[in-house]
């Protein structure tokens, strides 16, 4: 019994060594996070007519927005600068036009005085449209500028009623401007049509979508979302790639954001030195509807076009990202003056979508580069996979066939004095 214990604890040890080297690659070094500026947060408030509503704990949506956004101010943190921009809280009428212009930075982004800020939240009334689109914008340039993360949190009842200026489309062009802003949407007791609205205005920027039907949903909601705007955050840099390797912009270990038209090329370089590796990985997000069966491929060819190793990826339904990576080692040289090799990296998608979606902006790509000494070292957790040969599966292999042995070796023995007995 003992015997048997230990030879399965060792061979679940030996397993557990063998994932350690294939699921855990060494870290990439794909971006800093940033820091240098303050964190900034625009919380953009619906104040339109049908926040008087109340079905939220017996008050009005506007009475549970106004408590969340006390609660939330006295617990932002101090190196988080927030604002607060309202829509729909300052024109009663009926002209569209006029009533689709109606937002305003109720208190602007900046360093926190709570007691103001309050005081600001205690003057609104619910009053008049919803303009989504039109305050989405607005919010992007109380948020320009710095590097620090930038989050817009929309807390909306009720779908946009100031189309065509689609808030859908309006997240997307923010998102294609590669300034790594994000928004995430609450729906106030919500219904289908706002939620699938507020839901792609979520994805479009890489945020979160959350449906709300009590306060204390809100305030938790919103203090999480906050919070998160002050963790270290890494910044995609925006570059364009090209219709070609030779008209490709040369990138060095980073993160990179960029816009795919559907069943598009996009072209970059990448120049890895010899005794280098080069790691690379993409995503491309399905920021509206697509149609099924699609697919993702990313390949690092030379500069003459010859294939050197590829990656891909397809899916047949509903996704929000598809990804993919490959990995290239350059052999070392013996030669002094060994120059680097230029590789070309190609992303091609093949979505598509049905009549009546549009298809600009592109999809967002985010492109992971990292060009790494090559493993070899003992610290380097991927030299412990298969990737540097079949060493360790032979190990394995012979392993079992000596533990088989073993155990082979015993059921007779202990057979045998089982018969004596």
């Amino acid at each position: 019994m003992i015997t048997r214990t230990r030879l399965a604890a060792g061979a679940c040890a030996l397993l557990a060594a063998l994932a350690a080297g294939m699921a855990f690659p060494a870290g990439a070094s794909a971006g800093e996070p940033t820091g240098e500026d303050a964190p900034k947060v625009d919380l953009v408030l619906d104040v339109s007519g049908s926040m008087r509503t109340r079905d939220i704990d017996g008050g009005t949506r506007m009475a549970a927005a106004k408590q969340a956004f006390n609660e939330v101010l006295d617990a932002t943190p101090e190196e988080v600068q927030l604002g607060i921009r309202t829509l729909g809280a300052d024109y009663p009428g009926d002209d569209r036009k006029t009533g689709c212009k109606d937002t305003a930075q109720l208190y602007p982004v900046g360093p926190l005085d709570r007691t103001e800020a309050k005081t600001a939240v205690a003057t609104l009334a619910p009053t008049g449209w919803t303009p989504i689109g039109p305050a989405l914008l607005k919010a992007a340039d109380d948020l320009d500028g710095g590097d620090g993360s930038k989050r817009i949190v929309l807390i909306s009842d009720g779908e946009d009623t100031c189309a065509p200026l689609d808030p859908c489309e309006v997240a997307r062009e923010i998102a294609a401007k590669g300034i790594g802003l994000t928004i995430d949407t609450l729906g106030l007791v919500p219904n289908t049509k706002m939620r699938q609205q507020l839901s792609c205005i979520a994805e479009a920027t890489g945020g979160t979508y959350t449906s709300v039907e009590h306060t204390d949903e809100l305030t938790d909601k919103v203090n999480q979302l906050v919070d998160r705007a002050a963790d270290p955050v890494v910044t995609p840099v925006a570059t364009e790639g090209a219709d070609a390797c030779a008209k490709a912009p040369t990138l060095k270990s980073g993160l990179y954001t960029d816009r795919e038209e559907f069943g598009q090329q996009r072209w970059y370089r990448v120049d890895v030195e010899p005794g280098q590796e080069l790691r690379a990985s993409v995503s491309v997000g399905a920021d509206r509807a697509v149609n099924p069966s699609y697919g993702v491929l990313l390949r690092a060819v030379t500069v003459h076009g010859r294939e050197i190793v590829r990656g891909e990826a397809a899916g047949d339904g509903r996704t929000d990202v598809l990804s993919t990576g490959l990995r290239y080692p350059k052999s070392e040289s013996d030669e002094d003056d060994a120059t680097a090799e230029a590789v070309c990296l190609q992303v091609t998608n093949s979505f598509s979508v049905a009549g009546g979606v549009k298809t600009t902006p592109g999809l967002p790509l985010e492109l992971t580069v990292d060009v790494v000494d090559g493993p070899g070292d003992s610290d380097d957790v991927a030299a412990f996979g298969l990737g540097r040969g079949w060493w360790l599966l032979g190990l394995l292999v012979l392993v079992g066939f000596v533990a088989g042995l073993l155990w082979g070796w015993l059921s007779r023995w202990r057979f045998a004095i089982w018969r004596t007995n």
